[in-house]
């Protein structure tokens, strides 16, 4: 079968490892099940692969991608969820054990993936392949970030960093449906008038000083926006930490934590019954993921170079 595959980790020229070729069909073992895959979506965790972040090389070749929406073996069109772990109070995300696709198992860039057969979530017929495929990875932990996490009442004042990766313009789109009013800040002026478009009530640059202090911060940018994060926050608001693409170590004033009682909470994915809630979630309010664009899983190189530039709005999507 077709599939694009990580072959070797360079940090500062990570698309040497990316190859695209004939792979052997997958190995099912007890309770998994197989997925024709539709479309699949790049994340930020299959550039990291490429850079060797979370994996060694013994574990290459491995097929890349966490995201999927296809066909099962009995015809149903489903979601994946990428989270491979068992359920810890139900919640396989705190399994220390649990991996995601293409960490450990091969990933959903290929005509086939195996997967558990809890891992499957129905698709509804409203949502194509190309939106349900954005999905279990970006959007799953905006859901998880805004609804879970956060703690916050319709109305709130949310702040997304770094508006135009997947979280963030997921993030957007979610809390302006759930009531919350979103700002966002990027350094790009088109980003930022995207941001407005897409739902943002008020965009800024980023680092600017705000009107206000926010109820909530999701941060998924990490050390270049951090300190901005800490002091637009209200006292005893949240910030909810994701992801960190600018980098993982941020130094910070501990007096504005607990002088001022603020918290920093960890966020990692969602469960596979979150997933299920949020593609109800898009049924219901006509919500869509932003889709930057759709290219076949033959020119991924294309994705993968664009996103490591940063030319990117959205989600980019692979079909086959």
């Amino acid at each position: 079968m077709f599939a694009v595959t990580a072959t070797q980790t360079d940090a500062d020229d990570p698309l040497k490892g990316l190859t695209l070729g004939e792979r052997p069909e997958p190995d099912v073992p007890d309770g998994w099940t197989t997925v024709s895959v539709r479309a699949s979506a790049l994340n930020h965790h299959d550039l990291w692969t490429l850079k060797g972040v979370g994996i060694s090389k013994d574990r290459l070749p491995i097929i890349l991608g966490c995201d999927a929406a296809g066909v099962d073996e009995d015809g149903n069109e489903v979601v994946v969820h990428s989270v491979i772990g068992t359920p810890v109070n139900g919640d396989e995300t705190l399994d220390p054990k649990r991996s995601l696709l293409s960490e450990v198992h091969d990933g959903t860039f290929a005509e086939t993936v195996a997967v558990p057969r809890r891992n499957l979530v129905p698709k509804p017929a409203a949502i194509s392949f190309e939106e349900a495929a954005c999905l279990p990875t970006a959007w799953l932990t905006a859901y998880r970030m805004l609804f879970d996490k956060a703690g916050l009442q319709p109305g709130s004042t949310v702040l997304v960093q770094g508006a135009g990766g997947g979280v963030a313009t997921a993030l957007i789109a979610l809390g302006r449906a759930g009531g919350f009013r979103m700002w966002a800040t990027s350094r790009s002026e088109h980003k930022r008038a995207r941001a407005l478009e897409l739902g943002a009530d008020r965009v800024f640059e980023t680092g600017a000083r705000l009107p206000e202090r926010v109820d909530a911060v999701m941060e998924t940018v990490g050390e270049a926006t951090w300190n901005h994060s800490l002091s637009a926050l209200r006292p005893g608001g949240r910030i909810v930490v994701s992801g960190a693409t600018s980098g993982m170590v941020a130094p910070t004033q501990l007096a504005q934590v607990f002088f001022l009682q603020k918290s920093v909470i960890g966020s990692t994915m969602g469960t596979r019954d979150q997933l299920a809630r949020l593609v109800v979630f898009l049924e219901q309010t006509g919500v869509r993921p932003v889709i930057d664009r759709v290219l076949p899983l033959a020119e991924a190189e294309d994705g993968f170079a664009a996103m490591h530039h940063g030319d990117v709005f959205g989600k980019i999507v692979f079909t086959l």
